[in-house]
């Protein structure tokens, strides 16, 4: 119980929070596939190539977690608030990059093979995620700060409230209620744009006028940059960045493989994404909560108990792995049709369970293991380890599933299950190396 229970308290307002995230991809999808098919299909096109952007993003911030987590747990709150402020000049500039790319793709868009009477729907959609992108990296540095200091239940708040709002906007807008425009997949971008910039600005006033951030403010407000901070922040970022950017790759790349069998299948596979984005979702809050934990100690010195709080921390996600896949199952027939009426797109996402149940023990392991390192800064191995795993083995896996094979949308996603426990394992392995000498 010395490391459950502190995780599972530390975790579980991240959980919610990440819970709170997840409603907004299932009110889009469900909203957005009932408006209509195509619009369900455009959706899914254009939300995977933004989540590769979304994930290496905050895998990016992801760096503020052992430096402000370690020095929480020096006492040194001063440095703690200076290396907020160096995080987050590094998170608009990482963002401002990741626009750049992401605009030139969008020049670009018609040449990535998907079905022509989804491009009209695809662009202006494209365009309202692309605005957003930097509101949500200074987001994330915000949110990585206050969970490193262990204050966990102020981000949970503050995602609830932009979720809340941003169902709010969908119905509105997705439908034309309250005699507002109907606008259809527009809307459901409109309000996402709004949602981003009302919880970016609602944690900047949290931070700048919250008692408990007082002594963190000094730093934070100190004059000059330092550029020791400044370095170490992107040392640490990047290499993170890469690793999730390259797992969401294989997911975002495999997304244009789907696009190439069709709209039924592309609206198929964004409905899974979903689906599958909650368990995921909820790994992660508890994989974060193990990258505060294993800083902590770092932070101390005590590999040991590091060690110990990361192996609990997958003990508690295989629990809830178990809820989670039971009701899952259960409910497995039923759920395409929470999503869309129609019944060719159904049939296909009830398909992809198998493989959905086969991924999630290794999804679990690479989630824990990989958080587990970023707490005790050992990031540039995980993206050799994410390289191989999922550009080596994912990715080639699927294409032969999906067109050498011809097993077309189960084939590609029977990737998934090869590539994350492949990572889960090296990830272990290489955590258990570095803290087998620990006190």
């Amino acid at each position: 119980m010395k490391h459950y229970k502190p995780l599972f308290l530390l975790g579980l307002p991240i959980i919610i929070g990440q819970v709170g995230n997840i409603l907004i991809g299932f009110a889009d999808t469900l909203m957005i596939g009932h408006h209509s098919t195509e619009e369900l299909g455009a959706a899914a096109f254009v939300n995977n190539l933004f989540i590769l952007c979304f994930i290496s993003g905050m895998g990016f911030s992801y760096g503020l977690t052992p430096v402000a987590g370690s020095l929480y747990g020096k006492g040194k709150p001063v440095r703690a608030g200076s290396a907020l402020k160096c995080s987050l000049a590094a998170n608009a500039f990482e963002g401002l990059l990741v626009t750049l790319v992401m605009t030139l793709l969008y020049c670009n868009v018609e040449r990535l093979g998907q079905p022509e009477e989804l491009i009209p729907l695809i662009k202006p959609y494209y365009l309202l995620q692309l605005v957003s992108l930097i509101p949500l990296m200074l987001f994330n540095g915000f949110k990585q700060f206050t969970d490193s200091i262990t204050d966990t239940k102020t981000g949970m708040w503050v995602l609830l409230g932009g979720n809340a709002l941003n169902i709010a906007g969908n119905y509105l807008l997705i439908y034309g209620k309250c005699g507002l425009p109907q606008w259809g997949l527009t809307g459901a971008g409109v309000s996402t744009l709004v949602s981003r910039l009302a919880f970016t600005i609602a944690f900047a006033i949290v931070l700048w006028r919250g008692r408990r951030y007082r002594r963190y403010r000094a730093g934070f407000l100190h004059k000059g940059w330092p550029q020791g901070m400044f370095r170490r922040l992107n040392a640490l970022g990047w290499p993170i960045a890469l690793q999730m950017g390259m797992e969401t790759a294989s997911f975002s790349l495999s997304t244009i493989m789907v696009g190439w069998l069709g709209t039924t299948a592309l609206a198929a596979h964004q409905i899974m994404l979903t689906i599958a984005q909650f368990t995921y979702m909820i790994y992660y809050g508890m994989g974060a909560a193990v990258a505060i934990r294993v800083s902590n100690f770092n932070g101390a010195g005590d590999r040991k108990n590091a060690r110990r709080s990361a192996c609990a921390g997958f003990h508690l996600i295989l629990m809830m792995a178990a809820v989670l896949l039971a009701v899952i199952f259960l409910l497995r027939g039923r759920m395409g049709a929470w999503f869309t009426h129609d019944a060719g797109v159904s049939a296909m996402v009830v398909s992809l369970f198998i493989p959905f149940f086969l991924y999630q023990i290794g999804d679990g392991l690479q989630i824990n293991f990989a958080n587990a390192l970023r707490g005790i800064s050992d990031v540039k191995p995980m993206m050799y380890i994410a390289l191989i795993a999922y550009f080596f083995i994912s990715l080639p896996v699927g294409y032969i599933g999906g067109f050498v094979l011809h097993r077309g949308l189960p084939g590609i996603w029977m990737a998934f299950p090869f590539g994350l426990t492949s990572a889960g394992l090296m990830f272990w392995w290489r955590f258990r190396r570095q803290t087998a000498s620990g006190r």
